[in-house]
């Protein structure tokens, strides 16, 4: 079977274990999983053998996933710095059904795991003078940006920094931390994801975002193909593996689509925004665009998702407060595609104006009534800084 037709069998299931053909419903996988911070709250492995732990197949692959899935987002980036191996176990130990993973390379074309490739405000490298002489002002997708970037660094050089809190002023709490951990390969992550999968007898879900893909390609640092490449070493480029690739560039997941055959999900920024991809090669589109039924049908033709703004869900008014939800989720859900929106969080600045409490900006809101709302839409799965956050909103959200 090729990966097209791989990947519309893939679909078709999925569609199949939303509509309660062939598999338990919505309700009954959702109640499987989440059952608090403890073993079975892991649950994205609840119906997988125990010797697919490690890489393994993932049981059913995504249909194994519970509905809503939580997906922590960079970890458990709400306790702990952002893409560090202890945000990773956290939000594993809280119970976190996938850990996504950001990644950029090395100047020697290792892949590391950092929401940028600017790594000015995640790590300790103005404090080494040795690099001083890096600091660079570079343009990023059309953004211009001045400080230190991991493609001017060796993996050698990149190891001797440590990360830190990215927002401090937001998560005081979590600059205790700085300088605990270094900024971790991707194959270390998968590594550690194989051990943990061994040692719970359940595989280890990872959602990996490629960043930037045009910028890196042109610069002779293409992520695809040692993203495959590390997939394949690992086991994890088949149909039901457990883990989902992803990116804002639409033709990432295009070319991911001729490597592996694990699914494919296309993130979608503001409705205004054009995907980086399209600027450079003259495509016209919008995200507005690409979120009608046409633009969908296009997406579903070579990945099984999308992880849209929860803005393109549920709209804000000018003010900050929800307005009725779009079609996108009908819409989505008629070409079979899951949606994986993101970000919550549980501080009052990050969540709608409705939901905020007190005037604190940094204190935590009514963020179990957002994601109430949020799930009521139907959604498919919710990146979450606070993964232990959302996991209790579900399973509040099975039993309403």
């Amino acid at each position: 079977m090729s990966h097209g037709e791989q990947g519309r069998q893939g679909q078709r299931d999925m569609a199949g274990e939303r509509s309660g053909a062939g598999g338990p419903g919505r309700r009954s996988l959702l109640g499987a999983a989440v059952l608090g911070a403890g073993g079975a709250a892991f649950g994205l492995a609840g119906t997988a053998r125990a010797d697919d732990g490690g890489s393994g197949s993932g049981g059913r692959g995504v249909a194994s996933l519970p509905v809503p899935t939580v997906v922590a987002h960079r970890g458990a980036s709400g306790y702990r710095p952002e893409h560090t191996l202890g945000s990773y176990q956290l939000a594993l130990d809280m119970g976190a059904h996938v850990i996504e993973q950001d990644l950029v390379p090395t100047k020697d074309g290792h892949l590391v795991c950092r929401h940028e490739n600017d790594i000015t405000g995640t790590t300790d490298v103005a404090d080494h003078p040795e690099f001083a002489g890096r600091k660079a002002t570079k343009s990023v997708d059309g953004v211009s940006l001045t400080g230190w970037f991991t493609e001017d660094f060796t993996l050698a050089e990149l190891k001797t920094l440590r990360a830190k809190e990215r927002i401090p002023k937001n998560r005081q709490e979590n600059t205790v931390y700085d300088g605990r951990w270094e900024v971790p390969t991707l194959e270390e992550v998968l590594r550690w994801a194989e051990k943990e999968g061994r040692r719970r007898g359940r595989p280890v879900w990872l959602h990996i975002e490629t960043k930037h893909p045009t910028y890196f390609r042109k610069l002779g640092l293409g992520l695809e193909e040692p993203l495959a490449k590390l997939l394949r070493r690992y086991g994890r480029h088949k149909e039901h593996s457990p883990n989902f690739v992803q990116s804002f560039e639409p033709s990432s997941m295009q070319r991911m689509s001729r490597l592996i055959d694990g699914p494919r999900v296309v993130l979608l920024s503001r409705a205004s925004s054009r995907p980086w991809d399209f600027v450079e090669s003259g495509d016209p589109r919008t995200v507005a665009d690409l979120v009608k039924p046409e633009g969908l049908k296009w997406i579903a033709s070579y990945a099984q998702g999308i992880g849209p703004t929860l803005d393109l869900v549920i709209p804000r008014d000018k003010e900050g407060r929800l307005t009725e939800p779009t079609t996108l989720v009908r819409d989505a859900h008629a070409e079979n595609l899951l949606l994986h929106p993101y970000t919550m969080r549980n501080e009052n600045i990050f969540l709608p104006l409705d939901f905020r409490k007190g005037t604190d900006p940094n204190a935590y809101g009514d963020v179990f009534g957002a994601l109430k709302t949020y799930f009521a839409t139907g959604i498919d799965g919710i990146f979450s800084d606070n993964p232990d956050t959302a996991l209790l909103a579900a399973e509040d959200f099975a039993d309403s």
